[in-house]
C-alpha cells in the first residue's frame, strides 16, 4: 500500500512538473522576434548580460505581475512588456552612462521590474516555479510578436497594480499629456490591499518632508494637511503642510505612499495617511486587467481598453 501510495505521488510530481514543459514543446519554435537579443544591466551585480527578448519579456512578467493572475491578463502584460523593450530597442537601448553597453535594466524606477529563473525559485519554490514558470512563458509565446501601436509608433505601455477605480490622465501625473495615456473606468478592480493605513511620528515626517511642523495643531482629528489643486479624478496634485505647498507626486516618494490618492489627519500624535490604489494610475491597472480577464475580456480588449485609440497586432 505504502509502495502505491509513493508510486502515485511520484506520478503527480512529474505531471506537475512536466506537462507545462511538454506543451511548451508541443506549441512549437519560439516566434520570430523571441530570437532578438536584449542587453540586460543587472543592478545587483553590476554586469550586463544578453539574453532572448522573451526570455526577458517573462521574466518582467514574472515580477512585474502575480503569476496567479489568470492568463488573458498575463498575457496584456506580455505585450505591455514587449512594447516597452522593442520601442527602446528600435531608438537604440538606454542611453545613460552608468549602464555602457546595456539596452535596459532590471530596476523598474529606470524600466521595468525583471528577475531571473532562479529569483523565481526562491519567491515561488521550485514545485509551484515550474508551474508558474511555463504558464507566464505560455502566455508570452502566445502572443507572438504583438505590440501596441497608436498611429502606428509603439506606444510608452506605462501600468501600474490598483488605481481606485479609475485610472489617471497621464498630464496629472506627468508634464505631457499624451493622447494614448487618458482616464478610463476600472470597473472590474478587485484588489484586497486597495486601501492602506500608514502612521509617522510628526518627527519622522517633518525629517522626510524637509519642512517644520512643530506649529501642526495635535488634536485628535485635525487635519495637517490641506489639499490645494486635484486631479480630474480625485487625486490630489498639490497640498500644503504647515503653510509649504508641496506636490503630491513629491510627497508620495517622500514618505513611500502607494499613491497620491490619499487622506491625511492627526490622531494619537501621529500623520496618518490613508491610501487608495498602488501606483502612478495611468495606462492599465493590473489588478484591473485581473478582473477584466476574469469577466471573459481578451488581451487585446484589456489593452484597449486602458491605452485609449491603440492598435494591438504584430510588429511591423
Amino acid at each position: 500500500m505504502k509502495k502505491i501510495l509513493f508510486l502515485a505521488i511520484i506520478l503527480i510530481v512529474i505531471i506537475t512538473l512536466g506537462l507545462p514543459l511538454l506543451v511548451n514543446l508541443i506549441t512549437g519554435p519560439e516566434p520570430e522576434a523571441g530570437n532578438m537579443k536584449v542587453h540586460l544591466f543587472h543592478h545587483d551585480s553590476g554586469q550586463t548580460e544578453e539574453i532572448d527578448l522573451n526570455e526577458y519579456i517573462t521574466g518582467v512578467v514574472a515580477a512585474e505581475m502575480p503569476a496567479t493572475f489568470p492568463v488573458e491578463a498575463l498575457k496584456a502584460q506580455a505585450v505591455a512588456a514587449r512594447t516597452y523593450v522593442l520601442k527602446r530597442l528600435m531608438a537604440g537601448g538606454v542611453i545613460n552612462s552608468e549602464h555602457p553597453g546595456a539596452d535596459i535594466c532590471d530596476d523598474h524606477r529606470h524600466a521595468q521590474a525583471w528577475i531571473s529563473k532562479e529569483q523565481m525559485k526562491e519567491r515561488w519554490g521550485v514545485i509551484d516555479y515550474y508551474r508558474h514558470y511555463y504558464k507566464i512563458r505560455q502566455a508570452v509565446d502566445a502572443t507572438g510578436n504583438t505590440v501596441i501601436t497608436h498611429e502606428g509608433k509603439m506606444i510608452d505601455p506605462v501600468y501600474h497594480s490598483s488605481c481606485g477605480g479609475v485610472t489617471e490622465d497621464s498630464g496629472s501625473v506627468w508634464k505631457y499629456s499624451i493622447p494614448y495615456l487618458k482616464s478610463v473606468n476600472c470597473p472590474y478592480e478587485n484588489n484586497p490591499r486597495l486601501i492602506q493605513t500608514v502612521r509617522f511620528t510628526l518627527p519622522q515626517a517633518q525629517k522626510a518632508l524637509g519642512i517644520d511642523l512643530t506649529a501642526i495643531p495635535v488634536s485628535t482629528g485635525s487635519s495637517p494637511v490641506e489639499t490645494i489643486e486635484q486631479t480630474a479624478t480625485g487625486r490630489v496634485k498639490t497640498i500644503r503642510v504647515a503653510d509649504v505647498d508641496l506636490p503630491a507626486l513629491l510627497v508620495r516618494q517622500r514618505l513611500g505612499l502607494r499613491s497620491t490618492n490619499f487622506s491625511a489627519k492627526i490622531e494619537d500624535n501621529q500623520l496618518v495617511f490613508t491610501t487608495v490604489g498602488y501606483g502612478h494610475g495611468v495606462g492599465m491597472c493590473q489588478y484591473g486587467a485581473k478582473g477584466f480577464a476574469e469577466q471573459g475580456y481578451s488581451y487585446k480588449e484589456i489593452l484597449k481598453h486602458y491605452y485609449t485609440g491603440v492598435e494591438v497586432g504584430p510588429m511591423d
